[in-house]
């Protein structure tokens, strides 16, 4: 063979070589492709916060494409179970005690863990309405009809108005009026800024208000706001609820969870341990949350600050 027929040889063996590799390597990126991790996101600053620190260190860190969908708290558990959810980053499990226990005993969804933050949720009202009248301090005050009528409103005639959120929520208003004998009606202001701005205005005219609300939350950074002593949580109290419509005791502590779909760590194993990884402080979801709220930063801006700022405690969430 010359060379002339030798050099032509050898460059359509290279041609045919590298048509190979670029095979081989366009067929293992999509044997590589990572599949789509769907977070579930709730009307509410700290959930969405949440999300947006999951989202940003799935895609960044770990190469998931990430979908963010806000649901329902009540829709979570059934798109959890068929797989249209993957995981729920935010649970605060006394609004969904009887959901999360049917769920996970039967295998439908998966406890994910602690996500780390333990929220108090409760009655709260102005510390100038407690200065004028101690007594509204427990909820034995709350009996009393004359100052009950302190916060009645036109809508609820001569009874106290005690504001709630959404009735999606299951924060137990209804059931404790009835199991207390308070003279209030529960009223829903349909959202989180709803129940914000009505405090807001109360404040601004000195007015009582009434109103179930939780802690972390940057309201408390705002406003000096008063928790009413409600009797104590027990879970003998929580088991008759459901048979008697009526509860007589408060909320307990909640270690907030973590719920992942039943199929999740076999669907993507290393963003299944990332999640139950993914661990916080109180003192983490506040200082995101006085970014967004006080600094005036975006969700993402906010996320992406703390991502910035605490390294040593997310890189240990990678596997």
């Amino acid at each position: 063979m010359n060379n002339k027929v030798f050099s032509k040889c050898l460059l359509v063996s290279l041609a045919v070589m590298l048509a190979v590799a670029a095979c081989s390597s366009s067929d293992k990126s999509e044997d590589e492709a990572k599949p789509t991790i769907k977070l579930a996101q709730n009307n509410w600053l700290t959930s969405e916060l949440n999300v947006a620190v999951a989202q940003i260190l799935l895609e960044d860190e770990m190469g998931y494409p990430v979908e963010a969908t806000l649901y329902d708290p009540g829709d979570m558990f059934p798109a959890l179970e068929s797989g249209d959810l993957h995981a729920v980053p935010e649970i605060w499990p006394s609004a969904r005690v009887q959901e999360i226990k049917d769920y996970t005993e039967r295998g439908a969804a998966e406890n994910g863990g602690p996500l780390g933050v333990v929220g108090i949720q409760g009655w709260f009202m102005p510390r100038y309405v407690l200065d004028k009248y101690p007594m509204l301090a427990t909820w034995k005050g709350l009996q009393d009809p004359e100052l009950a009528a302190l916060f009645r409103t036109p809508e609820t005639g001569d009874k106290g108005q005690l504001l709630l959120v959404d009735p999606e929520w299951a924060v137990h208003g209804p059931e404790l009026i009835k199991g207390l004998d308070l003279p209030f009606q529960d009223v829903y202001a349909g959202s989180e800024e709803a129940v914000i701005a009505a405090v807001d205005e109360a404040y601004g005219k000195q007015e009582p208000i009434l109103f179930y609300f939780w802690t972390p939350h940057t309201i408390f950074a705002q406003y000096d706001l008063v928790i009413v002593e409600l009797p104590k949580y027990s879970e003998g109290c929580a088991d008759t609820e459901a048979e008697t419509g009526s509860r007589d005791c408060s909320f307990p502590p909640d270690v907030l969870l973590k719920l992942f779909s039943a199929d999740l760590s076999d669907y993507a194993p290393d963003a299944h341990q990332f999640l139950k990884n993914f661990k916080y402080t109180n003192e983490d979801q506040i200082m995101m949350l006085g970014l967004v709220e006080i600094q005036g930063k975006t969700v993402e801006e906010a996320a992406r600050t703390w991502i910035e700022q605490n390294e040593n405690v997310w890189r240990a969430w990678i596997p």
